[in-house]
């Protein structure tokens, strides 16, 4: 069966998250482009926590960029002055001016800036306190490494305010953590010691959403880190976190699609780690994930919630990847997914994708794939739905595509004879007329394949085949290396069916 790991996707605020993809126990070889992805660096962003009130925006006028002596003026106001109001109001002002690239440089070389930001972040005033660290957070996200990196003597004091009461400081927090460990190796050795992982299960029971959807944020970066499957997933699954994970993930009135989405890619990464798999499953994954399925495709098309639709990729991704695991088979977690209801919905995902994000529909096939590997009783549910035909229309959409869609229909052939026969007559044989037109060599390898499986099991379709000029079209490959055994081994099968 066929391994997704991670494909790039983007959303919300810039927000990319991803890599390439992988695969393990592969029908087919990779594809060339699927090789080139695999390649491809991970991809991380930080995100940034802003008020859009034109109070914040400053009357609409674009802060200065701040000298030395500003600075100085600034943060001795904010630890000096006499009324609340103007320390509050110098650490505005500071933070605005920290919103240029200059001026992040010119505080983190004065010295004992960061440490007097610090000591401000400490503050029994609450709205200094918050004014502080979102100096910090502007900070955090700053592009050159050395000005994030400046933070990380302010990790062990944003660890503790996530057992706070203030939801605003504590979301604040988190999505400050989330890009400093975006940043470095450097800073994420620093916060494992310092109990990271504990204090985000902490927040996972928040009843604020906002929180919730910045625990997700912060979780997902940690667990994308290269030293993740050794260092941090395995505490994070002894941890209460993959238990109400997926507890956020259950379809139904109080799920949240942001936090949803957060959530979804979390738990993609865990079990792209494959580090306890088996683990996941025991507590519900599959049977939670296959009722998200069910619910998305059920309303993805009529919503208007963006949300949803970022939800389809990581959940699609999940369920792929969870049914490569021999718990799913030793524990029956197939017999969750062989309800016709989730082929039918695959379906609809598969159509809506087509319409919006083509891009995505490997996704959906890939889990199709996994599906009908080694169920007969999915492939039958597919073929008495009368699913065939759409399947055969996504093959024009791109040779990554095609080739998935002809791994599918290889997984039914190979089941015996009977499933031929609902295979054939019908488009399949037209269809495959055309694949052999193709340039690609996997899509006419794969035709190849499924041609084979036909002419084995329904001699009928080799002589339908001979009928209608499948020769010719055999004889334009007889050339490529690549191609050559196979297609002299399928002339041989026609001609003696």
């Amino acid at each position: 069966m066929g391994k997704i790991v991670i494909a790039n996707i983007q959303h919300g605020n810039a927000y990319v998250k991803g890599a390439g993809w992988g695969r393990v126990n592969e029908p087919t070889p990779l594809s060339p482009a699927l090789r080139r992805a695999r390649r491809e660096q991970q991809l991380v962003s930080k995100r940034l926590l802003r008020d859009d009130s034109p109070e914040e925006a400053g009357g609409g006028c674009v802060a200065a960029v701040l000298g030395e002596a500003e600075i100085q003026q600034f943060l001795r106001l904010a630890q000096r002055g006499t009324e609340e109001k103007e320390r509050e109001g110098a650490l505005v002002s500071l933070r605005r001016g920290l919103q240029h690239p200059e001026t992040q440089q010119t505080f983190i070389r004065l010295e004992g800036s960061m440490r007097t930001l610090v000591g401000l972040l400490t503050s029994n005033q609450a709205l200094l306190q918050l004014e502080a660290a979102r100096c910090l957070h502007e900070l955090s996200h700053s592009e050159q490494s050395e000005v994030a990196e400046a933070c990380l003597p302010a990790t062990s004091y944003l660890l503790t305010y996530l057992a706070g009461h203030s939801s605003d400081l504590i979301e604040l927090c988190l999505y400050t953590l989330g890009n400093l460990i975006v940043e470095s190796e450097a800073g994420r050795r620093q916060l494992l010691p310092q109990g990271i992982v504990a204090a985000l299960a902490s927040c996972i029971q928040s009843p604020h959403l906002a929180v919730l959807e910045a625990l997700g944020y912060a979780l997902s970066q940690l667990l994308q880190a290269k030293e993740a499957p050794k260092k941090i997933i395995p505490s994070v699954l002894a941890s209460p976190i993959p238990e109400h994970m997926l507890r956020l993930l259950q379809p139904g009135p109080k799920l949240n699609s942001g936090v949803a989405v957060e959530f979804a890619w979390c738990l993609h990464y865990i079990i792209c780690s494959q580090v306890n798999n088996a683990l996941l499953i025991t507590h519900g994954a599959l049977s939670t994930l296959g009722l998200l399925l069910l619910y998305l495709a059920g309303t993805v098309q009529s919503s208007e919630d963006a949300g949803l639709e970022l939800l389809v990729c990581p959940v699609l991704r999940c369920l792929s990847n969870l049914l490569t695991e021999e718990a799913v088979e030793a524990g029956g977690g197939q017999v969750q997914l062989r309800d016709e209801r989730v082929v039918v919905s695959v379906f609809i995902l598969l159509q809506f994708l087509r319409q919006k994000h083509p891009s995505l529909l490997p996704e959906g096939l890939w889990l199709l794939n996994n599906l009908t590997a080694n169920s007969p009783s999915t492939c039958t549910s597919l073929l008495s739905q009368d699913l065939i035909k759409p399947l055969l229309q996504l093959l024009p959409v791109s040779n990554v595509v095609s080739v998935l869609v002809l791994t599918v229909l290889c997984n039914i052939a190979e089941k015996g004879p009977a499933y031929c026969q609902h295979l054939w007559p019908g488009p399949l044989l037209p269809s495959l007329l055309d694949t052999l037109a193709f340039s690609d060599t996997e899509v006419v390898g794969q035709s190849l394949e499924l041609l084979q499986l036909l002419f084995l099991y329904q001699p009928e379709a080799a002589q339908a085949f001979l009928q209608q000029s499948g020769l010719q079209a055999l004889k334009r490959h007889e050339e490529e290396a690549q191609l050559q055994d196979r297609v002299h081994a399928l002339q041989q099968t026609a001609l003696h069916r």
